[in-house]
């Protein structure tokens, strides 16, 4: 039986969450989420909480338990709290700004990159720090991992789009092992 499948999901104030069927809603102050679950699944709401059972034995069963456990729980707090994610500009002349719900980034290449915000993305621009926030985490993560793939962080000198708190593992370059081969 999976540990995190058997929690209940506690259901903030101002937010709810309707199951019907196979799709599950949850409205709060940010938004709405609907997500259709699958067939070894269930979701009861009762008294406050969400409670996500499966319906057989099966390895996919098994599986999806606490898989959808936390995606719905995942729901409730972006549409409660919401999601961000923090990337940082390491480089001279690396710049970043918002026109619109666009991103432009200026990072060492001979043209400009433009990277549109899908629905329910902003992006926020203060000095060398991009945050991009939003109600659905999987769509959080997946434009922040778009704005690292730009330019990702290389090991030698740091430069690049990297995560907040990502620690970027350094090498030592040639002068290093020259030195400690003489």
């Amino acid at each position: 039986m999976s540990k995190i499948g058997k929690q209940p999901i506690l259901i903030p104030t101002g937010t709810t969450v309707t199951a019907t069927g196979q799709e599950v809603a949850v409205k709060g102050p940010k938004g709405e989420l609907v997500r259709t679950l699958p067939r070894e699944v269930e979701v009861k709401v009762e008294e406050g909480n969400v409670l996500v059972t499966r319906k057989g034995n099966s390895k996919t069963s098994l599986t999806m338990h606490g898989t959808w456990r936390s995606l719905i729980n995942n729901m409730v707090i972006g549409v409660s709290k919401g999601w961000v994610k923090q990337l940082e500009l390491v480089g001279t002349g690396f710049r970043a700004d918002t026109t619109g719900k666009s991103l432009n980034l200026i990072v060492g290449y001979s043209h400009t990159v433009k990277i549109e915000a899908p629905e329910g993305i902003n992006f926020k621009v203060e000095k060398m720090i991009i945050t991009v926030e939003g109600i659905d985490k999987e769509v959080v993560g997946q434009v922040a991992s778009d704005i690292r793939a730009v330019r990702p962080p290389e090991p030698y000198k740091g430069k690049g789009v990297k995560y907040t708190d990502e620690v970027i593992r350094r090498k030592a370059g040639k002068a290093a092992a020259k030195a400690t081969t003489a």
